[in-house]
């Protein structure tokens, strides 16, 4: 049965906590009068029993608050930093 949750895509730029890693999320869009494409990035937190690596393109779906600012979950790392490099 599928679920209404959001899902975002975005990059790993911290795991430095345990469980815990901090996803950048980027939004581009065209600029309403001047027609250049601007590019806006906010950082969430989410949880990851995986183990994403920082450069790791991840998945991440909404949950119940899991502390003060942690309500996303790593639902599947799509690319991870291995891949990247090579």
């Amino acid at each position: 049965m599928p679920n209404n949750r959001k899902r975002l895509v975005g990059t790993v730029v911290s795991d430095k906590m345990e469980k815990t890693v901090v996803v950048a999320i980027e939004n581009r869009k065209m600029h309403p009068v001047y027609h250049k494409v601007v590019s806006s990035t906010r950082k969430v937190m989410a949880h990851d029993e995986k183990g994403a690596g920082i450069g790791a393109v991840v998945q991440i779906v909404q949950s119940r608050p899991l502390s003060k600012r942690k309500r996303w979950v790593v639902e599947t790392v799509l690319e991870s930093p291995q891949d990247a490099a090579v």
